[in-house]
């Protein structure tokens, strides 16, 4: 269950803490090749067949938290293959950014309709009676499929009044909004990197922790240790992430101690991103009786281009909040780096793009920034601070949930346009907003803004995050109501909606 603490989740965070801890203490870093025994000590093991298993996956988590590249299977490499060039204070993404480690994979079962024990071969014999394809007999007493005949669509299962038929689905599958997962020879798990938007739905799903993103941990402390000025832009859903006692107002002090020059929320990019798609849908759509679709998520963005290109052309052409506060905090202070902070994986996609590469120079989850905070052993009750992040209103704020970001716009152009009657849809998770976009497609939403979030819950959902998504939803709105405005119009940074562009 997301937000809970497993065994994988554990290892994750050991493997972040361990990667900032060798960072920050620098040296040779071949000694990298230790860190699979401090995640995994012992003789005997825990989870696994073998502990030379869990060793090796746990190695290959360090190096993708590094930025490396898995190995191959086929070949004998060492560990810290490739580790000093990678300690430097600048490297973007190496495609893929979401690897399967093969050897964690637990080749679970394709999808498939099964009889549990559960069946009491009732007499209405509903199962058999609601099958298109005759795959329903009874055996003994009991209901029988037969596989060679299901066309596993499961109308079995809603049918039967035990519920003793079950649907059965790899979980990665089942939350890939892209169908972007198949198999392998050997039934393993494997990506299909053309469909993949990187949305991490799968890393998250996965409950053998066998999917795994890249990380640009080393790299950050690397410039910190450096002498660049890094100045951290964070994203609002961090609200709550790291419990009651690292509250908005200590969140400057805390990550001070970690390295950083600043923190400055991008709920400010979230208000100028409102701001430029109100004017953009008053002039788009108002005039034109089509539809607009929202640009603040990525993987929503990427499905669009690769499933639906003959419409991207409805898609707003504002920047995401992440890179218009980082063009805001670049333009202020030339010299510094920046690093988004925030729940999504696919903002790791999206910032090594050439055109984004200049705006921001590093992107970390929360669970990644977690594991910084473990390595220097931050103790968020003993930090001083009281430097509240008060910039961005509470419409930008709102963008961290599902529907908050439809709802500033329309927020806005109520207050430019009260004669205009904006109408909007949302969609979460990728299968809906495929449907969704199917709709528009057909003409179905002409005079709608869209909103589409890959992750269903919106940013709290996102593969990053730590906090249950119920919990961190409740947070992020109390951290709007308290918010010192209301409407993006209010912004103090409202004049530089169009200069960052």
């Amino acid at each position: 269950m997301r937000g809970y603490e497993s065994f994988v989740t554990n290892v994750r965070k050991q493997v972040f803490t361990e990667v900032a801890r060798l960072a920050y203490e620098g040296g040779d870093y071949s000694r990298m090749e230790e860190i699979p025994y401090k995640i995994v000590p012992g003789e005997v093991a825990s989870h696994r067949e073998s502990i030379f298993l869990e060793r090796a996956i746990a190695g290959e988590r360090v190096r993708l938290a590094m930025g490396l590249p898995l190995r191959p299977i086929t070949e004998l490499r060492p560990l810290s293959e490739g580790v000093n060039e990678s300690a430097v204070a600048e490297k973007y993404y190496d495609p893929p950014l979401i690897n399967i480690i093969q050897y964690a994979c637990n080749a679970c079962p394709t999808k498939q309709v099964r009889v549990s024990d559960m069946c009491q071969g009732c007499l209405s014999r509903s199962c058999q009676q609601v099958c298109p394809k005759d795959a329903v007999t009874f055996q003994h007493g009991k209901s029988v499929i037969d596989q060679s005949k299901c066309i596993k669509c499961g109308r079995c299962a809603d049918a039967c009044p035990y519920h003793a038929i079950i649907k059965l689905e790899r979980p990665c599958v089942a939350a890939c909004g892209m169908d972007a997962i198949g198999s392998d020879e050997y039934g393993r798990a494997k990506i299909n990197q053309d469909k993949c938007v990187s949305c991490g739905m799968c890393l998250v799903s996965c409950p053998f922790g066998a999917i795994v993103d890249k990380g640009q941990i080393f790299q950050l402390i690397h410039a910190m240790k450096k002498g660049y000025k890094v100045i951290a832009i964070v994203a609002p859903s961090f609200v709550g992430q790291f419990g009651d006692k690292l509250t908005p107002e200590k969140l400057t002090a805390a990550m001070k101690i970690l390295g950083f020059d600043s923190v400055v929320e991008v709920a400010v990019g979230a208000d100028l991103c409102t701001l430029d798609e109100a004017k953009e849908y008053l002039e788009r759509v108002e005039e034109k009786k089509t539809y607009m679709g929202t640009s603040c998520c990525p993987a929503w963005i990427s499905m669009v281009d690769i499933c639906y290109p003959d419409q991207s052309e409805h898609l707003s052409m504002t920047l995401t909040p992440m890179v218009l506060t980082a063009r805001m905090v670049k333009k202020q202070h030339p010299d510094a780096k920046v690093c988004f902070i925030g729940p999504c994986a696919a903002k790791k996609l999206e910032a090594s793009r050439e055109n984004i590469r200049s705006d921001v120079d590093f992107v970390l989850t929360f669970e990644e920034l977690q594991g910084m905070f473990e390595a220097k052993e931050v103790w968020y009750a003993d930090v001083e601070g009281n430097d509240p992040l008060d910039q961005g209103t509470a419409d930008g704020r709102g963008f961290a949930v599902s529907g908050g970001v439809a709802g500033a716009v329309q927020n806005v152009v109520k207050e430019l346009r009260p004669d205009v009657e904006m109408k909007i849809v949302k969609a979460e998770g990728l299968r809906e907003c495929r449907k969704m976009m199917a709709l528009a497609k057909a003409g179905k939403y002409n005079g709608y803004l869209l909103e589409g979030m890959a992750c269903p819950g919106g940013c709290v959902a996102g593969a990053g995050t730590i906090r249950p998504i119920p919990k961190a939803t409740t947070l992020v709105a109390s951290y709007k109501k308290e918010a010192p405005l209301q409407s993006a119009t209010q912004s103090a940074f409202a004049d530089l909606a169009e200069k960052l562009d």
